[in-house]
């Protein structure tokens, strides 16, 4: 990448700048100037208490300590003494587990580095994210920023996510076998659910819809195996915009319509899929929403409407991990009772593990709950 210019005009006035934050965290209340000359320590004390650090030095050397402050937000607590209270059950677990990763996050956020009008960024050594910056958040404001440098190097992640993709077996063979997944839309990089859908018989091919269509490979493997239209719906327009560049890529656009619309289309269909946010919890960023959803209300309302949209001998697909039954935070008999109080019945199931790193990782405080994961597809229909 092409070097940025060096820092020509220190910030004198952090609050000249405006603060930007895709993930919806709040400025910091306190904003210091700190350059090379600032030690890890002393960053971290700084950081924890809530102090932002605003970075005027080398761009090579803010990331550097922000890698230091990883590695000292990530130092293992000490051992719990054996008179300890009783261990947490599994939902405890994973609230306590989401409070740590919120602090962990805080505190990591707390680098800080200016942006110019055009997302140049003016320090030295600095790489051109001019591009990356432009995908995520649009054509500048035209006002000077700053940003967490996590974030920033989060938006680089995206755009390299963006320009290599994912490969998805379930497409076939290369040029078109590629998601390209945008930035702040969640990456199909847990191909069970995939799986799913490319290997369950079909109930008819001429209609389906794509429920949260996201980055849009559900729907290009259902047009894959031959389902002549397919109408898929998000009420985020990030995902419409990269369902739409990834199913144009794929050359299957002809074949699927996409509707910003939140849960249904208009109508009734022979197919129905769905895969909801699999985890009943608040998201603490937009690309969260792709795996914890508040009170299951995603969940609840697909199957709600469902038999309202499904035609007489019409299935519904619903993909769905176990993983909030095995942390305590939904029950089988919650999701059966939905079922059936929307009229509904489970016409069969099929059943996958996950294939994720974090199921074999015993260092991971949800490591039970995970090691027992299962992703199922119910086949849902009308109970008449």
């Amino acid at each position: 990448m092409a070097l940025g210019q060096p820092l020509t005009a220190p910030v004198t006035d952090p609050l000249a700048l405006s603060w930007r934050s895709e993930s919806g965290a709040p400025a910091p209340r306190r904003i210091q100037l700190a350059d090379d000359t600032l030690n890890a320590d002393t960053a971290y004390r700084f950081a924890s208490e809530g102090t932002g650090l605003l970075w005027q030095g080398d761009f090579h050397n803010a990331r550097q300590l922000l890698q230091a402050l990883v590695r000292r937000a990530d130092r293992k607590p000490r051992k719990a003494s054996k008179s300890a209270a009783t261990p947490p059950t599994p939902a405890q677990s994973f609230h306590l587990h989401r409070q740590a990763l919120g602090q962990r996050a805080r505190t990591l956020g707390m680098v800080l580095v200016p942006l110019d009008a055009d997302y140049s960024i003016p320090l030295r050594r600095a790489p051109d994210l001019r591009e990356a910056c432009q995908e995520a958040w649009g054509p500048s404001t035209g006002q000077d920023s700053m940003v967490s440098l996590r974030e920033l190097l989060g938006v680089v992640g995206a755009h390299e996510w963006r320009k290599k993709g994912v490969e998805i077996a379930a497409l076939g063979k290369p040029p078109y076998n590629r998601i390209h997944p945008h930035y702040g839309v969640f990456s199909p990089i847990r191909g069970e659910y995939v799986d799913l859908v490319a290997r369950t018989p079909l109930p008819d091919t001429s209609l389906a819809f794509d429920i949260g269509v996201g980055t849009g490979v559900l729907s290009a493997v259902l047009a894959r195996r031959g389902v002549k239209h397919v109408v898929a719906t998000d009420q985020d327009p990030r995902a419409i915009a990269c369902a739409h560049d990834n199913l144009s890529r794929l050359q299957l656009l002809p074949q699927v319509e996409l509707v910003q619309t939140h849960l249904f289309p208009p109508g009734q269909a022979p197919l129905v899929v769905c895969n909801p946010p699999w985890v009943p919890a608040r998201p603490s960023s937009p690309i969260e929403h792709a795996v914890y959803d508040p009170d299951s209300g995603m969940l609840r309302g697909f199957l709600s409407g469902l038999r309202e949209h499904l035609t007489p001998q019409g299935e519904g697909w619903l993909i769905l991990s176990d993983l909030a039954e095995h942390l305590g935070l939904r029950s089988r008999e919650a999701l059966m009772g939905w079922i059936s109080e929307a009229g509904l019945q489970v016409l069969g199931r099929h059943d996958i593990r996950p294939r994720h790193s974090k199921m074999m990782d015993t260092s991971d405080p949800l490591h039970a709950a995970r090691s027992q994961e299962v992703t199922s597809l119910w086949r849902l229909g009308s109970g008449v």
